[in-house]
């Protein structure tokens, strides 16, 4: 508890927002990674939905980047400590309430001091992303506030503990056009890109991959292990020399089963990789809940560069 202990020395910046009276199931620090330094075997971690992420910072008047809180199926209890603070809640609907009256998703909006918000059972999507006008106050280690459990890198969030910020209470009621706000199915298509080791499965494997159902039976911020209807066949060996992994890869080791590798990927793997997943569909993985089903389309590099520059452009627009 070394870090409570040193919240409790005041040691900050800002001021007391929220007291963690329940961390949840998954309650962490995220922002849009940490990125530079997978070559040193540092892992890029990050919101796993940044779509959702960047939308509820913008809705406070945050820079997109801003740390928020990432909530993961079964959410904390939050007690408001600061005298106002405004809030925007992006992403799955976890049954968000305040006092016991519900509150909104995908709009800005003001809690008070004594104020208790709590999260319930998941109706649509898995991960829930809180920012706060002002942003939180939590470590920063290698350019990043994004908190990664195996390695204990960032601020970890306690039961107890006290989160800080700066307190701005701006942009109330801001909130998004419903035709805006994405949904999240359990039965999601994702565009992929083809290879880069596609030389390593047989044609016909390839065809499966872009015409068979998969069923995600586990995931975690690492990754999702999937299921079709049979394993991808290799043509001969299933191991590559150890390559850089990229957010979205998908993996496919001996057992045929391929696995999507998500914000908290390890940084290099030796299976070959069938496709990668287009950025601008990796928030449909992030929300899909286990037990969902995955159909992949085939995409062109050139319409991934397309799509995500107009979501950028959509994402500045809408920033102002």
């Amino acid at each position: 508890m070394k870090a409570l202990q040193l919240r409790q020395l005041g040691d900050h910046m800002g001021q007391p927002l929220l007291t963690v009276l329940k961390k949840g199931l998954l309650t962490t620090f995220q922002d849009q990674g940490r990125y530079g330094y997978q070559q040193f075997g540092v892992v890029t971690s990050g919101a796993m939905d940044t779509y959702s992420s960047q939308l509820a910072n913008i809705l406070v008047g945050n820079p997109r980047g801003e740390a928020v809180l990432e909530i993961t199926m079964l959410g904390p209890t939050l007690r408001v400590e600061a005298d106002s603070i405004t809030l925007a809640v992006c992403g799955a609907d976890l049954s968000m309430n305040v006092n016991g009256n519900n509150a909104p998703l995908w709009k800005s909006f003001v809690v008070t001091k004594g104020d208790i918000i709590k999260f319930g059972k998941p109706v649509s999507g898995t991960r829930a992303y809180v920012a706060v006008a002002g942003g939180f106050e939590a470590q920063e280690v290698l350019g990043s506030k994004s908190y990664y459990a195996k390695a204990k890198l960032g601020t970890e969030i306690h039961d107890g503990d006290l989160i800080y910020g700066a307190v701005h209470t701006l942009r109330k009621n801001t909130g998004l056009s419903h035709h805006l706000i994405p949904t999240f199915d359990k039965e999601v298509t994702v565009r992929a890109i083809l290879g880069p080791h596609q030389d390593y499965f047989t044609e016909s494997a390839i065809e499966q991959f872009f015409s068979d159902t998969f069923q995600a039976l586990q995931g975690d911020r690492m990754g999702f292990r999937l299921k079709g209807t049979k394993p991808l066949q290799h043509k001969e060996k299933a191991e590559i020399a150890s390559d850089a992994i990229p957010l979205g890869g998908i993996q496919v080791p001996s057992s045929g089963e391929p696995i999507i590798l998500l914000a908290d990927r390890q940084t290099t793997g030796g299976y070959p990789r069938i496709a990668t997943i287009i950025s601008v569909d990796i928030y449909k993985i992030a929300q899909l809940s286990p037990g969902g089903t995955i159909r992949f389309e085939s995409c062109s590099i050139e319409t991934a560069h397309k799509l995500y520059k107009k979501r950028e452009i959509f994402l500045q627009n809408l920033q102002g």
